[in-house]
């Protein structure tokens, strides 16, 4: 059936500010539709108050509404397409792209009869599938009927009825709340004592008060099939996934992996016939839907866990595995098309209505911030606790999971082998009996200390391919050891690099070489990365998608074109201080290089966002940002340059290994960004320019600190250099508490220096952003900070523009705007962040980079700074070439959001480190707006140290 042509105008409801278990996977997949529907000639109107997406942008929505996502806004964007002749009447509403967030805001809709009564279409899903799905009780009654096996189980309204159910059933038991994402409010109960806290918390985080008690399948094995439906009833298997984590993890803190590896296949038959009955039996909508299984590894027994009747976390990642645009293809199933009449966007020859078939594996590893919660429960259960996630390519598993290890950020150069081992076995076994963050690792710490694999197996429950595929890590190791770096034999030296060992790991291994020692011997052995396509088909179809990943073989897939090429670094995985602001910057970054005549190249590793959509990049090269990744993806194209400055920290620490190997960064030079980032040489530009700044000084251990601070006066704030999101800072009063915070710091960041500042106690705090081109420097915007200084300026409310500072304060923060942006000689983007007290203006830092808040003000003033940025950069623009009028009515309030549901141990407390996950925006006409107002009279209500 081809398209619905009465659809011509669609609502497509975002998910919000990013919060853990529904993170930028939902921006990612709005954005798909968005595009996929606009190629369809539909006029697309997108509701979501994220600001720091591109789904919010104008490249991507015709009309895009940065609204409270409520029935009532969704209310108000009806009324005027109907009021507004220049606005098409909306005839539809796409609510599958944008997680739990929008398919409760659709049934809220419905139940108030606000669809019916504008006329409007819900697309993509049955209103009914999602009572269906999200009703603990309708889900397992409709498997009973379908004959699909679950876990036994009953649902609870009351205290009472859970405890019936709990002594019915017995223990161990799951607690699965009613309508919530990420595991909210569940979780598992092993013993009796535990069980009323833990139904207390569920039936208050369900929004119906509603759980299902449930029998535990702990140690069973976990699947995902991703599943796309036409109206034709034609259904298919994009992907299947396994969870490496056995049952009892939450699917969002599991390592995951695709195609399944352990799974018979006959089993495999079952699963799909199974899901392909749940998807009908949910209703007869076309779109996406996510199943989950448990199988008995005793016996192949398989029970549904649940259905999504949308796209999901899982969907981001398994678009991105398999190169199949999952929203894209879903959104055209919404308005109408069978699946045999879409192209495959891959081969452009052959149909959409086919499975995607995999010649690589592809690993995703969850990206956890405990660092940031004191005193959080880092046990990992029902509950997601994650802040994001990276995905790796390799052509087999133990090579995809090493660059996965490469890809977290979190100073791993691999799995092991980098002197980051634990040789505690007491914390070893602990650890792998609770599995937290680092579970994995402690696998391998285990395995070289000779503890027997079916010891690990019996603790973990993680299948025993797995667990020998690390193994076999182990024995190569050893086997290293006993060579020097000129005799290792090329063929073990080619099948270490194949099975994912860095040129790090290599180094530390034989101890006493350097990374670029061993990456020189590679070279003369012809040991060198091959670049393989990811196009849906093993190669059976050719495929135009420039979509790659590195292997260690001998046929190399992606040949250099002899355009002009500027390659992006990408932000990694998300995490706490490097959110999807970066990768916002990042996507316009591309659009800028492409649309000034250069050939587009991305690198990055995180399967969630818009910037590792294949249709956003002339190339993408979905690869580790670690440098010995990016060295040869430069070596391979020979850009003109490489961007930094959009992808945050993770691009930024880049910068000084390309300046020492000669290759040019567009935009601000490393000296300059050097300057900015080493706090002392920033203290001293400032003296010389005759800026205030707080008093400082920098110590090398606790003894020089302590002397420092006596000398610049308590309160003091205490960081490292070199840090995003105020990682490991702290404000402490006095000797003892100061001795204790620089002990854990050097800790932590080894051969690091401390810096410490007079903290100017009770000031206000603002920053501003700027665009400079060498001549000229435009300020983008000043924003207040509501908090006074000492709560970090990301979980900071932020109004634009400032709201009470006096024409001095605001005169002089433009002045030195200027004079920092002259100074650096800053070629794009700076931020400065200011500390204001008694009418005097301090600079506390500068940032010569993309900020988080650069795509809010772009979005408040309706500019896009980030284009015109990345085009002064790239050095085909000057400031005067652009005309830029803001379009601002009021004030707008950036709003951080926060995930402190995910720890209930962990108190509310702000300081120096960044907390929020996600940010909204509020507009607000003036000050005397009632929410302002309350915002103002709390504001140092959480400041702590």
């Amino acid at each position: 059936m081809p398209k619905d042509t009465s659809i011509r105008s669609v609502l497509i409801i975002g998910s919000g500010p990013i919060v853990i278990g529904q993170a930028c996977e939902f921006d990612y997949s709005g954005s798909q539709a968005a595009l996929s529907l606009k190629e369809e000639g539909i006029t697309v109107s997108i509701i979501n108050s994220n600001p720091a997406t591109i789904m919010t942008d104008k490249v991507i929505g015709d009309h895009v509404y940065l609204r409270p996502l409520t029935v009532d806004s969704i209310e108000a964007i009806l009324q005027e397409h109907i009021a507004d002749a220049s606005l098409p009447k909306i005839d539809a509403v796409l609510p599958t792209m944008g997680g739990q967030t929008a398919l409760n805001l659709c049934k809220e809709a419905e139940e108030r009869g606000v669809w019916e009564k504008y006329g409007v279409r819900v697309v993509g899903v049955d209103v009914d599938a999602i009572e269906k799905t999200e009703n603990r009780e309708a889900f397992r009654q409709l498997m009973v009927d379908i004959g699909v096996g679950v876990a036994q189980s009953k649902i609870a309204n009351s205290f009472l009825e859970g405890k019936e159910a709990a002594q019915e059933i017995g223990f161990p038991l799951v607690i699965r709340p009613s309508y919530t994402l990420g595991g909210s409010g569940g979780g598992f109960v092993h013993r009796k004592e535990e069980f009323d806290a833990a139904l207390k918390r569920g039936l208050e985080a369900s929004p119906t008060h509603e759980v299902l008690v449930e029998k535990a399948v702990l140690g069973w094995k976990e699947y995902e099939l991703e599943l796309l439906r036409d109206s034709n009833d034609n259904v298919i298997i994009i992907c299947s996934i396994e969870n490496f984590d056995p049952m009892g993890i939450h699917t969002g803190d599991s390592i995951t992996v695709a195609p399944a590896m352990t799974l018979s296949d006959r089993c495999y038959q079952e699963m799909r016939n199974q899901a392909i009955k749940m998807m009908r039996a949910i209703g007869n909508f076309a779109g996406g839907c996510n199943v989950q299984f448990s199988v008995n590894p005793a016996d192949d027994e398989i029970i549904a866990i649940e259905i999504n009747p949308r796209v999901s976390r899982s969907s981001a990642l398994a678009s991105k595995a398999t190169g199949y645009p999952i929203a894209k293809i879903a959104a055209k199933l919404a308005i109408g098309y069978n699946l045999d009449e879409i192209e495959n966007q891959i081969t452009k020859t052959t149909s959409a209505y086919f499975e995607p078939t995999l010649d690589y594996v592809i690993v995703k590893v969850p990206r956890w911030n405990f660092d940031k919660f004191k005193g959080a429960n880092k046990e990992l259960g029902l509950q997601m606790k994650s802040v994001g996630e990276v995905m790796a390519i390799g052509r087999t598993f133990i090579e995809a999971l090493q660059k996965a290890c490469q890809s977290l950020e979190i100073g791993r150069s691999g799995l092991g082998a980098d002197g980051r081992q634990v040789r505690n076995i007491e914390e070893i076994m602990d650890g792998l009996e609770h599995a937290s963050w680092n579970r994995l690792f402690l696998i391998k710490d285990a395995m070289a200390m000779g503890v027997p694999l079916e010891s690990i197996r019996k603790v973990t429950k993680i299948d025993k391919w797995f667990l020998n595929q690390i193994q076999e890590l182990v024995a190569l190791e050893t086997e290293l050891k006993r060579y020097s770096l000129n005799n290792i034999p090329r063929d073990f030296f080619f099948n270490l690099k194949q099975k994912g060992f860095s040129d790090v790991q290599i180094s530390w291994l034989l101890g006493n070489v350097t990374e670029d020692e061993v990456y020189a011997r590679r070279k003369e052995l012809g040991i060198r990365r091959v670049y393989k396509m990811v196009d849906t088909c093993a190669a059976e179809f050719p495929a135009q998608t420039p979509y790659y990943y590195s292997t260690f073989e001998e046929e190399n897939e992606s040949v250099p074109t002899d355009r002009k090429k500027i390659i992006v670094l990408g932000s990694g995985p998300n995490r706490i201080g490097q959110g999807i602001e970066f990768d916002y910057s990042c996507v316009h970054g591309l659009l800028a290089a492409k649309e000034t005549g250069f050939e587009a190249i991305m690198v990055n590793c995180n399967p969630e966002t818009v910037s590792t959509d294949f249709n956003m990049a002339d190339k993408l090269y979905f690869e580790p940002v670690f440098w010995e990744h990016v060295r040869e993806i430069i070596e391979l194209e020979k850009p003109v340059g490489v961007i930094v400055q959009l992808g945050g920290q993770t691009a930024l620490k880049m910068a000084e290994k390309l300046t020492e190997n000669g290759i040019k960064i567009i935009g601000t030079s490393f000296e300059n960004m050097d300057i900015a980032e080493d706090r002392g040489r920033f203290s001293d530009l400032l003296k010389d320019l005759n800026i205030p700044y707080p008093k400082y000084g920098v110590a090398e251990n606790a003894e020089e600190a302590i002397v420092v601070a006596n000398e610049v006066g308590y309160p003091v704030l205490v960081r490292p250099s070199y840090v995003l999101g105020g990682q490991g800072m702290s404000i402490v009063i006095n000797d003892e508490d100061l001795e204790k915070a620089v002990v854990k710091l050097l800790g932590d960041l080894p051969g690091n220096r401390v810096l410490i500042d007079h903290f100017l106690d009770r000031a206000e705090e603002a920053e501003s952003d700027s665009i400079s081109d060498g001549e000229d420097v435009h300020i983008v915007g000043m924003m207040e900070h509501i908090e006074p200084a000492g709560i970090h300026s990301g979980d900071s409310f932020a109004v634009l523009p400032t709201f009470s500072l006096s024409e001095t304060v605001t005169k002089a923060m433009e002045e030195y705007s200027v004079k920092i942006a002259k100074a650096l000689d800053v070629r794009g983007l700076l931020n400065i962040q200011f500390a204001i007290k008694d009418e005097k203006v301090y600079v506390i830092e500068a940032n010569p980079r993309a900020s988080r808040t650069v795509p809010f003000i772009a979005k408040a003033y309706d500019v896009p700074y980030i284009n015109i940025a990345a085009k002064i950069m790239l050095g085909v623009a000057k400031l005067k070439d652009f005309t830029i009028e803001r379009k601002l009515k009021g004030y707008a309030i950036k709003e951080p959001v926060f995930s402190y549901e995910k720890f209930p141990e962990v108190t509310k407390e702000l300081g120096p480190e960044m907390k929020s996950t996600g940010e909204a925006i509020r507009f607000i006409k003036d000050l005397e707006d009632p929410y302002f107002r309350k915002l103002y009279k709390d504001k140092s209500m959480y400041l702590s140290k």
